[in-house]
């Protein structure tokens, strides 16, 4: 589990350093409400409300969504502090990274 978890991993921080990400609850939000994010990835140790928030917005904008990490973990993939959410905008990145999650059985929302 610990290397798919490094691969996921991974490629957020390509996605980041390739500025194909946005991250933080209201940049990811816009994201999703312009149609860029391709995939949303909100961290599991994230209030209740703020998943109920991305999981009836992700489906209303058709965008997939998954529940991986802690807002820890996601912060330092990304060379950034704590991260409760993050917006993947490159088609590319996000089946990358939806090939590493489906394989791991990470949670989809």
């Amino acid at each position: 589990m610990r290397l798919k978890q490094d691969k996921v991993l991974s490629l957020i921080g390509l996605a980041t350093k390739a500025g194909q990400t946005a991250s933080g609850e209201f940049m990811t939000e816009r994201e999703v409400k312009t149609g860029r994010a391709a995939l949303v990835i909100v961290a599991g140790d994230s209030s209740d409300n703020t998943k109920k928030k991305f999981r009836d917005m992700c489906e209303f904008y058709k965008v997939p969504i998954y529940f991986y990490g802690d807002k820890d973990t996601l912060g330092h993939a990304m060379g950034k502090e704590f991260r409760a959410s993050l917006a993947i905008l490159d088609e590319g990145f996000a089946k990358g990274v939806l090939k590493h999650l489906t394989e791991n059985n990470e949670t989809i929302a």
